[in-house]
């Protein structure tokens, strides 16, 4: 009985192994690069982020970090109309963070994020992203 034991615990052991394997492996599991936005000033106002785009180019499974006082900033992922006119879609419609630390991975697309603190998108506190 103790010989039976040892050798399904050695199974599942191999099972768990082989499974992680193909995880890894499978298409898209890979990961992408991470960026941390805005780079050491974050997701604040007066940062150019036309400036911080410039140079970058990403790829679907890249991760944007959002790092960001949470008392006076949030993150909207938005539509391109509401990323046009600073616009926060209506409740429950776009995704909306407020951690202060919040780390997004990118689908193939264009992405729109902004602040949706009053003022802030109008001061350029928005990104548009091209994702391939």
């Amino acid at each position: 009985m103790a010989g039976r034991g040892r050798g399904s615990a050695s199974s599942v052991a191999a099972l768990l192994c082989a499974a992680a394997i193909l995880v890894a492996s499978a298409p898209g599991a890979e990961a992408g690069t991470t960026y941390l936005v805005g780079d050491a000033a974050g997701w604040t106002r007066n940062v150019d982020y036309g400036q911080w785009l410039a140079g970058k180019t990403f790829h679907a499974g890249d991760m944007l970090v959002f790092k960001y006082n949470a008392t006076y900033h949030d993150v909207v992922w938005v539509s391109k109309g509401g990323y046009r006119r600073c616009i926060v879609s209506p409740k429950g419609r776009a995704p909306v963070y407020r951690t202060g630390y919040d780390a997004v991975r990118l689908p193939a697309g264009t992405h729109y994020f902004i602040c949706g603190a009053p003022g802030h998108c109008q001061a350029g506190m928005k990104l548009a992203v091209k994702v391939y």
